[in-house]
Formats: C-alpha cells, structure tokens, sequence
C-alpha cells in the first residue's frame, strides 16, 4: 500500500490496542489505592475502566471509595506508579508492530490519540521501541474530554491535517470505538475484553477481530484500508465459535 494525496491517516489507540499496558495500569491503580487505604483492588473492578481516561477512572474510584484526596493528587500519584512500571518495558502486540511498521514504511500518516497521560503515551513508546513512528501523539489532557466523546481523535486528524472522513481508528474498547464513530470515522476493533465483544459501540466497526489480539491480522487491516471499505456494520463483530477472545 502506498500512500498517496487524499489516502488515509491511521489512528491508534495505545493501551490494550498498541500494547499491553493493561496490567501495568491495575498494577499502578491497586498501588494507589493501597496507599489510601482501600486494599484488594482487583482486575474485574479495574475491567470496568478499560478504554476510560485516567481522570474519569479516578473521579469514579474517588467517589465509589470516598477518597480524600483530590483527584489531581491522585492523577499525579498514579501516573507516578505507571510511569516507574512501564519504563521497564511494555509489550507492543507483535501483529500491530507489524501493521505500525508497514503503515510507516508505505509514509501512510499515523498518530496515537489516548486517554492515558502525555508523559505515559511518551515512556511506552520509548520503552516499546515504537518512538519514531509516532510523530503525532495526543492524550486526553489535551483536550476538553476523553473517550467517548471523539476529541482524541478529532484533534490528531487535525495535527496530521487530514479530515476526520479519511481516518481509521484502531481500537480495543467500546469507548474508543464509540468515539470513532462519533468523529465520523472508520473504526477497526480489536476486543481486549472478552465481554465487550457485543457491546453495541463495536457495532459501527467496519472490521473486527471478535477474537482480539490472538487473532489480529496486519495484512487484513492493510488490505481493508487499500480497500476503503465501507463499515461492515452490525455483524462486524460477531463472537467467533470457541467464544474465546483476545490475550488479555
């Protein structure tokens, strides 16, 4: 695929889609709330956040727990955790590599649009060997809301100065995808969670892998994106026979 004037940009989210960053986000928000008192934090609970900004997972945690501390003590303190958890490296899923490295290679403009912090989008990168690929970066600090609502993505179609109606998303969670639809723009999905796989926000996906990262495929994603294939609609995103879904 080579790109062209009027060709598409491809828009990534980064945790849970680009890397495995999941565990280190539960690791970093266990931590915390060990740190103020409210031990046992588990997965499940931490599931319920996956694809939600950092700030409105700690507003919600805050308030469930009763939390003293104001929210941008706690931001500061998590990132803290995650910061020193992902600087020892973060596994980039190694289809995605390829498809990342293919897209770069073919001078097809990419951006990481994501709810985590610009300093947490900056050190995975780093730390994934992805540091150069990824000129156009931009975290939901940056703009009035996270995903859902589509202002991620809408700001780096703009720094790539491509219109929202020529982007792709990649995304692992309903609130991404959601947000891609709500830009006006193509959606692969690529399920992190086995139980959001029917979630209607995935619906809009023009292409999904129901089976998540065990079953992604770069050279699909490219052949799609040549393609320009229109969304594939609701039954884009049925869940596979063995009902299994992604590593995560």
């Amino acid at each position: 695929m080579i790109h062209a004037p009027g060709g598409p940009a491809v828009l990534f989210d980064l945790d849970g889609t680009l890397v495995d960053s999941e565990p280190l986000y539960f690791e970093a928000g266990r931590r915390l709330l060990a740190a103020h008192g409210v031990p046992g934090f588990t997965w499940e609970e931490h599931a319920r956040f996956i694809g939600i900004g950092t700030r409105e997972t700690l507003e919600t945690l805050r308030r469930e727990h009763g939390l003293a501390a104001p929210v941008e003590e706690l931001l500061a303190e998590k990132n803290r955790h995650y910061l020193d958890l992902a600087a020892d490296g973060t596994e980039v899923f190694p289809e995605m590599r390829k498809l990342v490295e293919r897209l770069h290679a073919a001078e097809v403009p990419l951006a990481v649009a994501s709810g985590s912090s610009r300093a947490a989008i900056d050190t995975v990168l780093a730390a994934g060997g992805l540091d150069g690929l990824f000129p156009v970066r931009v975290s939901a600090e940056e703009v009035r809301a996270g995903k859902p609502e589509p202002d991620v993505f809408l700001e780096a179609a703009r720094r790539l100065g491509v219109p929202p109606e020529r982007c792709v998303v990649l995304e692992d969670a309903p609130p991404g995808a959601e947000a891609a639809r709500r830009a006006g723009m193509r959606c692969v999905a690529v399920p992190y969670v086995h139980g959001t796989v029917s979630d209607p926000a995935f619906a809009s996906a023009g292409l999904c892998f129901p089976g998540g990262q065990r079953e992604f495929d770069a050279q699909r994603v490219l052949d799609w994106i040549a393609e320009q294939l229109p969304s594939a609609g609701r039954g884009a995103c049925a869940e596979p026979e063995d009902g299994r879904t992604g590593d995560g």
